[in-house]
């Protein structure tokens, strides 16, 4: 292969590495095999060649990213050069600011942690008791 072939075309995991969609490339590998990263549409293993052009869907955590990638790198840089190796779909970024509000807006689940303190412990038996 010459170099120019080598600069059109980058795995997928690199890819995704550079761009600051995951902290590791273990973990970029990982989702692309685990199938929450498609390109144009279609499930691909972490040894995939990406060419600019290609569009992407990523899953993480509840939200989803739709992307469309403009340019290669296999180095990971600031987060400001790595936004420049793609750009969101418009309806995309719309479907996470109201899934965001969404999330935002459902109650928090509030978990208890350890054993109760002595006054929480004197309502519970108050409560059980009849007596609240």
């Amino acid at each position: 292969m010459d170099s120019k072939t080598d600069q059109e075309k980058l795995r997928i995991d690199k890819w995704l590495w550079a761009a600051r969609f995951f902290k590791t490339r273990s973990l970029a590998a990982d989702a692309v095999e685990c199938g929450k990263v498609l390109v144009n549409d279609t499930r691909v293993k972490p040894a995939k060649l990406l060419v600019a052009g290609d569009s992407l869907t990523i899953r993480l955590g509840h939200y989803q990213h739709g992307i469309v990638v403009l340019a290669l790198s296999n180095k990971r840089g600031p987060a400001i050069e790595a936004h420049k190796l793609y750009q969101e779909t418009e309806e995309s970024r719309r479907r996470r600011e109201v899934l965001a509000l969404e999330l935002k807006a459902q109650p928090k689940a509030t978990a208890h942690e350890g054993r109760p303190t002595k006054r929480d412990r004197r309502e519970i038996e108050k409560f059980k008791s009849g007596v609240w």
